[in-house]
């Protein structure tokens, strides 16, 4: 058999950069290495990119950065390369890339555009659809235009509310009302979010929704259950499983997500099979309004009291932890961890290099 060479992009200049690494550690843990040659390839907070061949051990809390094994290295967008140029001038040829990279400068289109321009597959969104997805206000836009139901929102960017706080806020109150969720545009993990009860605390979400991006969404809050759909596919997606999260926190931030063990996920969700079919085909509608492609997690929320499913968010390299919910999902319906990153290669592979 004639192995594929495949580059698993880690790290990044992201606030989930360490989530990247522990997430690349679970698939280099379970990917068949029968069929892949598998080359990892980091990238420090300040942007810095090596090649790393250690121990995979030493991905999480950056203990990667002290092996000998570095060497400086990038992904070259001319198409004539195909893969990976050293310092030294090698050539590493690359049949795909995997991106493990949460949030910014990695799930928001920026690295799917260097690889749409050196024509290597690679897994996932493309470029555009990334984007949209990575920005809470054009993604919540685009669901506005094609009829899919999200919480009331509003929107605006870090110059229009210095320039004046008061009508933003005001704005906000009228349309949504208190409690209210802020939100950074363009992060991942719910960092930076807060829910506020009241405008001294709005303001105080605000800013630190500026802090994170340029731009902030605000949402109503939805009482409900908080729910979660894993899709894989290209033309013709599918949907896994149904899940559920009790989070240990106020709300899912990134501490209960990743730091409080008292959060909780459940596998299927405590609703009605009638109902999460329902909320299946309401990810799939929502996957393919976005263009996505390769894989996505679509989050919903589902109103106590009417049911009523509204899209919380989608997000395009959902995690890949030992406690992520993707993989997770999948599992639940029969496709073990190590097929399912077979077939993100695979549907990456069909794909092709885009042009």
């Amino acid at each position: 058999m004639n192995k594929k060479t495949i580059a698993i992009l880690f790290g990044g200049a992201s606030s989930e950069h360490d989530i990247s690494a522990i997430s690349a550690k679970g698939i280099v843990s379970n990917i068949n290495r029968d069929k892949y040659n598998i080359v990892l390839m980091g990238i420090t907070k300040n942007g810095e990119w090596y090649l790393f061949n250690d121990d995979i051990s030493m991905l999480p809390e950056d203990k990667w950065l002290g092996s000998k094994s570095l060497k400086k290295a990038f992904i070259a967008p001319d198409s004539s390369i195909h893969g990976i140029v050293t310092d030294t001038g090698e050539r590493i040829y690359l049949d795909a890339v995997f991106p493990v990279l949460h949030g910014k400068n990695g799930e928001d289109g920026t690295v799917q555009g260097l690889l749409q321009l050196a024509q290597i597959p690679f897994v996932g969104c493309d470029a555009t659809s990334s984007g949209v997805c990575m920005d809470k206000s054009i993604t919540n836009a685009v669901l506005d235009a094609v009829g899919i139901r999200q919480a009331k929102w509003c929107s605006f960017s870090k110059y229009d509310y210095m320039k004046d706080p008061e009508s933003c806020i005001k704005s906000a109150e009228e349309k949504l009302g208190y409690p209210i969720f802020v939100k950074p545009a363009n992060a991942g993990s719910s960092v930076g979010i807060s829910k506020a009860a009241d405008r001294k605390s709005l303001a105080a979400g605000i800013e630190t929704a500026l802090r994170e991006d340029k731009k902030c969404v605000l949402e109503e809050f939805i009482e409900g259950n908080e729910v979660e759909c894993a899709v894989l596919g290209n033309n013709e997606p599918i949907a896994a499983e149904v899940g559920e999260i009790l989070a240990a926190a106020e709300f899912y931030d990134f501490d209960a997500k990743y730091n409080n063990p008292k959060s909780q996920t459940l596998i299927p969700a405590r609703l009605s099979t009638e109902k999460r079919e329902e909320i299946k085909a309401e990810a799939l509608r929502a996957y393919k309004a976005l263009g996505c492609e390769g894989l996505s997690r679509v989050d919903f929320f589902v109103r106590k009291g009417s049911g009523e499913i509204l899209l919380n968010e989608i997000n395009t390299i959902p995690g890949q932890t030992p406690i992520s919910m993707y993989p997770k999902l999948f599992e639940a319906v029969g496709v073990p961890y190590s097929e399912l990153i077979d077939r993100l290669i695979e549907l990456a592979l069909e794909r092709g290099g885009i042009i």
